[in-house]
C-alpha cells in the first residue's frame, strides 16, 4: 500500500505541475487562474503527502471543495460543465484521503477511509448521472396543445426522398403508435452485398415492392413483407470518394401512355457517382431503352472539362410532373474554374433536355451553344428540391461557389446566389424568386437540406402556403413559398469585419430569422470550452485564447480561428419531418464548431485531388491561399465545446418556438482517442440523416452515433422504444403498409455511423410483435 501511495504522491506531483505550466500560460493569454492555483496547490500537497503529513491530503479535498464554487460561478447548474470541472479534483481527493494512513501512522484511519468512501460515493453518483439525459427541453404551457390525429392505415405509397415533393417525411399511418411502439420488433433483414460506404439512403416503397440504393448506386427491389430480392441492377458507377445514394426517384406513365407490353410503365429514376441519369423498370429492373441513349443521359452535357471526382450526383432527383430536376455535387475547395452548379429539367420519358437553368448566364435556356459551356463555378444544388404542384414552383437550395473559403475575385453574379433558396418555374425553368441565407459566404455555409413546404394558419381562417428551410447556422427561415417573403421576421444584424483575407468582400451585415428559434448555435466562451478531465479542458481553454472568436460570422484568416456554427452545422443534409395536423417540425443537429485557416501558397505543398473534400486541409488553387479546416477537439479527440453535441428538436410552428429537445444519443461507441468505452452518458453526439414523422404520434431517428433507432413521443420528446443495430445508421427511416399483409413497418439502412470504422451492409424492416 505504501508503494501506490507513493505513487500516487508522484503522479499528484506531475499533474499540478502540469496545471501549473498550462494554467500559467492561459493566465499570460488572459484566462482563468484557476488552473495555475490549482496546480501550485497539488504540487504543495504532493509534496506534503511525500513527507507523510497528512495535511497534504486535506489540500487536495479543500481543492475539490473550492472547485464547486468556482464551477457554479463559471457555468451554473450545467450537469456537464459540472461534470468536467468537479469530477477529476473529486477522485484525486479520494485517492489522497485513501492513501493519508498508508503515509503517516497518525492519521485517524476511519475519518480518512470515511473521506475517501464519501468523496469516491460522489464521484460514483456523477458517473451514474452521466447516464441521464440532461438538458432537456419540455413542451410549456406557451406551446400548442398536442392532439392525437386519426390516422389513414390504408397503403400508400413513398414515392419520393421526402415521402412527397413537398418534403415533409410525414406518414398518415397510426398502426404503430405511441401506446403499442414498445412492441416493434424485427421483421426482416436485408444485406446489400455492398459496404463500401456511407449508405445515407432512404428507401422508397411502391405498392408491395421497396426500392434500396447502395452507395455505390446498386438497386434492389424487395418483398415489402420479406425483404427477399426481386431483382438488383449494378449501373457499375464509380467515384473516388464521397459515395452516396441518399434517394430515388419514381414515375407512374399515365394510363392513356402505357404501353401494352407494360415494359417501363412504371419507372426507377436514379443519377450515380459518375453523373449519369439512368430510368429502370421498376417491375423487371430493366433500362428503359427509350429513356436517352438506351436508358442513360450523361450529365457531363455542357459542363465542359471535368475532372475525376469534381462532379457528379450524390442525392435523390425530383419528379417534377413530367420534368427529372436534378443538381450536382462539386468537391469543395480544390480549385477556381470548377463545373457549373446549374440546374437541369430532363424529359422523364424521353430523357430530352427540357431546360435549364444557369444563374451565370441566364440566356442559356438548354444546352450551350457549340464551343461553350455551362457558367463554371456557380453555386451548386448538391441537395433535392422540392415541388409544389399547385404553384408549379420548384425550391431549389443552393450551395456555394467553390473554393469556398476565398471570395475576393468571386463573381458578382455567384455572389448574389451563394446560400440562397430559389424558386424556379416547373415549366420554363425561370427564376421567380430567391431568398439569400448568408451574404458572400465564405464559411461553406451552403443549403445543404430539402427544404420543406407546409400549410400554415394564417389566424383568419385560411391558410398560407409556407417553406421552411434549415441552414447550417442553426437559422430557421420560415418564408411565403409563392413569394419568398418572410413569414417569421429576419433582421440583418452586423457581423465582424476584421481579420480576413486582404481585399475580402465581407458583408457587413448578415440574415438572422429572429422570429424563429435557432438550434444549436451557442457563442463560444473560455467558460464554455470543455475537456472529459482537468488537462483536456484547460488544453481546450488555451486553444480559445490563442484562437480568433469574434462571434458568428468570424472571417477566416492567415490565423486559426474558430467557426461556430461549423461548417457541418447545425443542420445538415437530413432536413427535417413534419406532423403535419400540428403543424410541428422535428429536427436533428450538430454542435461542434470548425477551426479554420488560411494557409498562404508558398507554405503549401500542393497535391492532387485530396482524398476528401472534407479533409484537414486543402489547395483552393488559383487563389493566393490553401485552406485548412477541421472539428475542433481535444488530444483525446474530444470536442472542445460541452455537451450536447447534438440533439433531436421538436419546433412547433404555431408558436414558432421549441416544443422539446432532448439530447441525441450516448457515448457508448465513442471514447478518449476513439476507444470504445460502452458507458451511455448520455452527452447527445451529433447527428446525421433525418426524421421521420407518422400520425401515430412517433418521431422515428436513427443517425446517432450509438448503434440504435429511437422512437421518441413526438408529443414530448419522451424515448418510447429503441433497438439495437450491428452498427450505426446515417440514413433516414420511412413508414409504409404493406398492400398485402395491412402490417406497417418501418424500414432503414444500416451501413455505419458517420466517422466510424465500423460499416454494414443492412436494411432493417420493423413491426409490431405478434400481429397478424
Amino acid at each position: 500500500m505504501k508503494f501506490l501511495a507513493t505513487l500516487f504522491c508522484l503522479v499528484l506531483a506531475f499533474i499540478g505541475l502540469g496545471l501549473i505550466g498550462g494554467g500559467a500560460w492561459l493566465l499570460r493569454l488572459g484566462g482563468s487562474p484557476y488552473y495555475a492555483i490549482v496546480g501550485l496547490a497539488y504540487v504543495v500537497g504532493a509534496f506534503l503527502l511525500w513527507r507523510r503529513k497528512i495535511s497534504g491530503s486535506l489540500i487536495v479535498l479543500l481543492v475539490a471543495v473550492f472547485t464547486l464554487p468556482w464551477a457554479l460561478w463559471e457555468s451554473g447548474l450545467n450537469f456537464w460543465a459540472l461534470f468536467a470541472r468537479l469530477m477529476s479534483p473529486m477522485a484525486l481527493a479520494s485517492f489522497a484521503l485513501f492513501f493519508a494512513p498508508s503515509l503517516s501512522p497518525t492519521a485517524n484511519r476511519k475519518l480518512f477511509y470515511g473521506g475517501a468512501l464519501v468523496t469516491t460515493i460522489l464521484f460514483v453518483a456523477g458517473f451514474g448521472l452521466s447516464v441521464v439525459p440532461h438538458g432537456i427541453i419540455r413542451p410549456s404551457a406557451d406551446i400548442t396543445a398536442y392532439k392525437t390525429a386519426k390516422g389513414d392505415n390504408a397503403p400508400s405509397d413513398w414515392t419520393s426522398y421526402g415521402r412527397t415533393t413537398a418534403g415533409d417525411r410525414f406518414s398518415p399511418f397510426d398502426q404503430i403508435n405511441r401506446g403499442n411502439v414498445s412492441k416493434l420488433d424485427l421483421a426482416w433483414t436485408y444485406r446489400t452485398g455492398k459496404s463500401d460506404g456511407a449508405d445515407q439512403n432512404t428507401p422508397l416503397q411502391i405498392g408491395d415492392t421497396v426500392y434500396t440504393c447502395t452507395p455505390t448506386d446498386v438497386i434492389a427491389a424487395l418483398d415489402a413483407d420479406t425483404g427477399k430480392p426481386r431483382w438488383t441492377f449494378d449501373p457499375k458507377a464509380t467515384a473516388p470518394y464521397w459515395q452516396r445514394c441518399r434517394g430515388l426517384g419514381y414515375y407512374k406513365m399515365p394510363k392513356e401512355t402505357q404501353s401494352a407490353d407494360g415494359l417501363c410503365n412504371e419507372r426507377l429514376v436514379q443519377t450515380t457517382i459518375d453523373a449519369r441519369l439512368l430510368e429502370i423498370d421498376s417491375k423487371t429492373g430493366a433500362l428503359c431503352k427509350s429513356f436517352g441513349d438506351n436508358g442513360i443521359v450523361q450529365l457531363s452535357q455542357g459542363m465542359g472539362e471535368v475532372k475525376t471526382g469534381y462532379y457528379f450526383q450524390t442525392s435523390a432527383p425530383l419528379i417534377a410532373r413530367n420534368l427529372i430536376v436534378v443538381g450536382g455535387w462539386v468537391t469543395d475547395n480544390q480549385e477556381t474554374g470548377e463545373p457549373s452548379g446549374v440546374i437541369r429539367a430532363f424529359n422523364v420519358v424521353t430523357g430530352e433536355l427540357e431546360w435549364a437553368w444557369d444563374l451565370g448566364n441566364p440566356e442559356i435556356t438548354k444546352l450551350p451553344p457549340e464551343g461553350q459551356t455551362y457558367t463554371r463555378a456557380t453555386p451548386n444544388m448538391w441537395t433535392t428540391a422540392a415541388f409544389d404542384d399547385k404553384l408549379g414552383l420548384i425550391y431549389a437550395p443552393l450551395g456555394n461557389t467553390t473554393p469556398d473559403y476565398y471570395g475576393v475575385d468571386r463573381p458578382g453574379f455567384a455572389d448574389q446566389y451563394n446560400a440562397t433558396l430559389v424558386a424556379l418555374d416547373v415549366t420554363t425553368g425561370r427564376e421567380k424568386w430567391k431568398f439569400q441565407t448568408v451574404h458572400h459566404d465564405i464559411w461553406d455555409y451552403d443549403l445543404p437540406a430539402q427544404p420543406v413546404l407546409i400549410d400554415l394558419p394564417d389566424g383568419n381562417g385560411a391558410t398560407v402556403p409556407a417553406l421552411l428551410q434549415t441552414t447550417k447556422r442553426g437559422q430557421l427561415f420560415l418564408l411565403d413559398r409563392r413569394t419568398g417573403t418572410p413569414l417569421a421576421e429576419v433582421q440583418e444584424k452586423p457581423v465582424p469585419q476584421g481579420g480576413g483575407a486582404p481585399d475580402e468582400k465581407l458583408s457587413p451585415t448578415q440574415p438572422y430569422s429572429v422570429g424563429m428559434p435557432t438550434i444549436g448555435a451557442e457563442r463560444v466562451t473560455e467558460q464554455t470550452a470543455w475537456g472529459l478531465t482537468m488537462f483536456d479542458q484547460l488544453a481546450c481553454r488555451i486553444a480559445f485564447r490563442k484562437m480568433r472568436y469574434d462571434g458568428d460570422f468570424t472571417p477566416i484568416g492567415t490565423q486559426y480561428a474558430i467557426q461556430q456554427p461549423g461548417n457541418l452545422g447545425g443542420l445538415n443534409w437530413g432536413s427535417v419531418s413534419v406532423d403535419l395536423p400540428n403543424n410541428r417540425v422535428f429536427m436533428n443537429d450538430i454542435r461542434v464548431p470548425s477551426l479554420f485557416a488560411l494557409i498562404p501558397r508558398a507554405e503549401y505543398v500542393d497535391f492532387a485531388l485530396t482524398t476528401t473534400a472534407h479533409g484537414p486541409s486543402a489547395p483552393q488553387r488559383g487563389t493566393p491561399y490553401a485552406m485548412a479546416t477541421e472539428m475542433w477537439t481535444s488530444r483525446l479527440r474530444v470536442p472542445c465545446t460541452q455537451p450536447p453535441f447534438g440533439t433531436v428538436t421538436a419546433v412547433d410552428l404555431n408558436t414558432r418556438k421549441i416544443a422539446w429537445q432532448v439530447p441525441a444519443g450516448t457515448a457508448e461507441e465513442l471514447g478518449p482517442f476513439k476507444i470504445k468505452t460502452k458507458l451511455p452518458m448520455q452527452m447527445g453526439l451529433p447527428s446525421y440523416a433525418g426524421t421521420s414523422a407518422t400520425a401515430g404520434g412517433i418521431v422515428f431517428f436513427a443517425g446517432f452515433q450509438d448503434y440504435y433507432i429511437r422512437a421518441y413521443d413526438a408529443e414530448n420528446g419522451t424515448e418510447l422504444w429503441k433497438y439495437p443495430l450491428p452498427v450505426g445508421s446515417s440514413a433516414t427511416p420511412m413508414t409504409y403498409v404493406s398492400p398485402k399483409t395491412g402490417k406497417q413497418y418501418v424500414l432503414i439502412s444500416v451501413g455505419g455511423a458517420p466517422y466510424s470504422k465500423d460499416i454494414g451492409d443492412y436494411v432493417f424492416a420493423f413491426s409490431l410483435k405478434n400481429r397478424d
